[in-house]
């Protein structure tokens, strides 16, 4: 049956040194589509903008950006939405092969697939190498149908990488994580995709947030997932860092290349010095009456 939840998602920005002004981007409303629909959301934030306006990036998702030019010491910014999710109908998965697959991008020709084929592409944090290939190797095996293989790969990065919260920041590579084989879900999505890319297949970005309470990892923060284009299928929904085809205990957010088209907020300020972040996320279950 539909679940509805009401998501909180708190960040809160500490200046040592005040900040002057600053101007800043947020994705922070949750898409509608089939099996999610948006009853409600809003952004508030303190101290008061000067400035906030909302806009449709190139992807679809929504873009609040907003101003603030008196000087402060605290930011906070805090999107609440409500939410209702049906759990995903269960449709069989297509057996078509990875090297169909990847003719099929190649050749594009349906508009379901070339919007697909622009996510074979590089991006500025995901880009195919040599490494990734590699790493993919084992299970892009010859004639291997595309669902299975990429089944496969999310649960291989969920069981060869270890969680590390702050093991990372979104300045390190690729390579890096892949060497070190530890990271946040944000960089098991790049690891993932960076793989698929490698094999010249398309995946996407996926920023959202999980149910409070689940047993995953990820549930308190932003978490990230991916999202795989199956010709003839359409998009699945994988998460390597729990190893689980996201149903409706996921609630995305938004949707891009990688985590730089999604960030749930960044900005310019002028002043400002020894920042501290702090981010909370509540999923909760409300009552349907």
């Amino acid at each position: 049956g539909c679940m509805r939840y009401k998501a909180v998602h708190t960040t809160t920005y500490r200046y040592e040194v005040p900040v002057g002004q600053c101007v800043s981007e947020t994705h922070l409303t949750p898409r509608s589509f089939p099996g999610q629909l948006v009853m409600d959301s809003s952004i508030h934030i303190d101290p008061a903008p000067a400035v906030l306006e909302s806009h449709r990036d190139y992807y679809g998702n929504e873009v609040s950006m907003f101003g603030i030019f008196t000087t402060h010491d605290q930011l906070v910014v805090t999107a609440t939405s409500l939410i209702d999710r049906e759990p995903d109908p269960s449709r069989p998965l297509p057996a078509i092969s990875w090297e169909e697959a990847r003719a099929e991008l190649t050749l594009h020709p349906d508009s379901d697939t070339l919007a697909a084929y622009e996510f074979v592409f590089d991006s500025p944090f995901v880009a195919a190498s040599p490494q990734l290939a590699a790493f993919g190797a084992a299970t892009f095996t010859p004639g291997r149908p595309l669902a299975e293989a990429v089944k496969e790969l999310s649960a291989r990065i969920h069981k060869e990488f270890s969680y590390k919260p702050k093991s990372t920041s979104i300045d390190s590579s690729l390579e890096d994580v892949l060497s070190r084989r530890q990271g946040v879900c944000q960089d098991f999505a790049h690891v993932m995709i960076g793989v698929m890319r490698s094999y010249r297949l398309a995946a996407r970005y996926v920023s959202g947030y999980l149910r409070s309470g689940a047993k995953y990892l990820g549930a308190e923060a932003s978490h990230a997932w991916v999202s795989v284009y199956l010709p003839g299928y359409g998009w699945l929904d994988l998460d390597p860092t729990n190893n689980v085809l996201p149903s409706e205990g996921h609630v995305t957010v938004a949707w891009g290349r990688d985590y730089g088209d999604v960030t749930p907020v960044k900005g310019i300020s002028l002043g400002g010095g020894g920042q501290v972040v702090d981010v909370v996320v509540r999923v909760e279950p409300v009552e349907l009456s």
